[in-house]
């Protein structure tokens, strides 16, 4: 065991007090393990953790704004000067593409991500004052004054890393002392990132302990540590087995839970954007589909399809490219075992294989297309919306805009559904019939465009209707809403001024943005 990577546990790196065993990264696109050994970890690190964040919180949620802006900043200062290493480090764990993905969009979204984090923490953004001069009520959202316990998903090794991404951002920006979880799909790049965030917090002077990680631990302790009451909240991304069995646990404790579980992303196709541009559609779908080697949240997993000479041509199109592509690398092992699950499951439910459907040689899976009439989706709609994670869809076939509007309705909550109407205006009326119905299924609704982009953007909702997330109302994406998730809404009655939260105060020198008496203002209370 003394050759184990250490943890950052308690302001400090240090050895792992009781790992129950160890693992190594691997090499998606040779199937081979690399780098160090890195520890799981026992119930003591996960407690030493705990109480080391336990007793930061009182610290972290008095520092003045300023200070953990600083944080955010330099940290995201640190992360893009590191790029080389970074950059080289991902793409050795997850076999993803070092240009563009990695170095030009996946690790400019992370310190973006950041440094717009700590401008939501310098203007007040995330807090929501609210005044009520007559009633003698002040409230904001302030600090929850607990652990926050981050999981990391193994799809983006930056910007949704447990100790990088926008979960740790939010939670950090509340003033909450955060415990990341990194996922072992990419353990030294997690490590990376956690040097350079634990050097950038002591340059900051926050408590050394505001910001921890273990590497992993079994499904058993994580269960366990999710039903401890002494944490604030959790944030997971994972799937949806994963998710609910924390939901679960937590439920129970009483934590909130602030999940992304699973998402198929409906797409329809109406019929005159497929009269128009058909041939261009088809080719948008399977880059969508196939990117990152399908392995998004908001990969398009079902794509309706109307039947007639226009949709036809379009699925013919759509075949020739899945059946042409080379397989594409996953994840692991676990990823491709899964995958070749849930293509099975949708086989079993009725769904007939056009293109791929057969796993390849090590972690690699064919893109994959199925085919399903619409009497046989609305027949087995719960087994033919299942998530099959990777580079896989099935297109749905509907006979007119009544089948689609049906279809639509039988969608659990997804992240995003998508319609594309052409441009000469003949799809609206299938707009309006469809949109509405859509609309209550999904976080994000879009037009005209593949749901595989989610923009860092203070108006996006990536989150959705259970069971795409575990709180219809909250989103993982986009500051400032994103850190009320790791908030709590704190109300003062008759409080004297003086003992009052800076922004709650008459005066407002900062001149952050309040509702006082119904009227949003930058002023002072005269």
């Amino acid at each position: 065991m003394s050759t184990l990577e250490h943890v950052l546990i308690g302001g400090g790196w240090c050895a792992s007090q009781d790992a129950r065993g160890s693992f190594r990264a691997e090499d998606p696109a040779r199937a081979e393990a690399i780098g160090p050994a890195f520890p799981i970890s026992g119930e003591a690190d996960i407690e030493a953790a705990m109480r080391a964040a336990i007793e930061a919180a009182d610290a972290l949620s008095a520092t003045p704004p300023a200070r953990i802006a600083d944080f955010l900043e330099r940290y995201a200062a640190a992360i893009d000067a590191d790029a080389d290493q970074l950059v080289a480090l991902a793409h050795a764990e997850t076999a993803l593409p070092a240009e563009p993905r990695l170095r030009s969009v996946e690790l400019p979204r992370t310190s973006n991500q950041l440094r717009i984090a700590a401008l939501a923490v310098r203007h007040y953004a995330w807090t929501d004052p609210v005044i009520d001069t007559q009633a003698g009520l002040r409230a904001h959202r302030a600090p929850l004054n607990k652990p926050v316990l981050v999981f990391g998903p193994n799809n983006f090794p930056f910007a949704f890393n447990a100790i990088a991404g926008s979960d740790f951002a939010s939670a950090i920006a509340a003033r909450n002392p955060v415990i990341a979880k990194a996922h072992p799909s990419h353990p030294a790049t997690s490590q990376r990132l956690a040097q350079l965030a634990h050097t950038a917090l002591l340059e900051a002077g926050l408590p050394a302990a505001a910001v921890q990680m273990l590497y992993h631990f079994d499904n058993a302790l994580g269960l366990a540590w999710a039903g401890d009451a002494r944490l604030g909240a959790i944030g997971f991304t994972g799937s949806r087995g994963g998710g609910l069995a924390l939901k679960t646990a937590a439920d129970k404790a009483g934590v909130p839970i602030y999940a992304e579980l699973s998402s198929v992303n409906p797409v329809f196709l109406l019929p005159g954007v497929l009269a128009e541009r058909g041939e261009a559609l088809a080719q948008e779908f399977f880059t969508s589909c196939t990117m990152g080697s399908g392995q998004f949240c908001t990969n398009p997993g079902i794509v309706i399809v109307p039947t007639g000479a226009h949709g036809d041509a379009f699925v013919a199109a759509a075949t020739r490219l899945f059946a042409d592509a080379e397989a594409k690398v996953l994840f692991s092992r676990g990823v491709q075992q899964n995958l070749v699950r849930a293509v099975d499951g949708l086989r079993a439910a009725g769904a007939h294989v056009l293109a791929g459907g057969n796993a390849a040689d090590g972690y690699r899976y064919p893109p994959t297309l199925l085919n399903v009439d619409s009497e046989t989706f609305l027949a087995h709609a719960e087994r033919l919306q299942a998530e099959a994670f990777g580079p896989v869809s099935l297109i749905v076939r509907a006979q007119d805009t009544a089948s689609m509007q049906r279809i639509a309705a039988s969608f659990e909550g997804n992240l995003t559904g998508t319609l594309y109407r052409a441009a000469d205006g003949s799809d609206d009326a299938a707009w309006q019939t469809l949109a509405p119905v859509l609309r209550s299924k999904v976080g994000r609704l879009i037009a005209n465009k593949m749901p595989t982009g989610v923009a860092v953007s203070a108006a996006m909702n990536h989150g959705g209707p259970y069971p795409s997330t575990s709180h219809a109302g909250f989103t993982s994406v986009g500051m400032p809403a994103a850190i009320h998730r790791f908030s709590a809404l704190h109300s003062y009655d008759n409080v004297p001024e003086t003992l009052l939260p800076a922004e709650l105060r008459n005066r407002n020198p900062g001149g952050v943005q309040r509702l006082v008496d119904g009227r949003w203002t930058d002023g002072d209370i005269g």
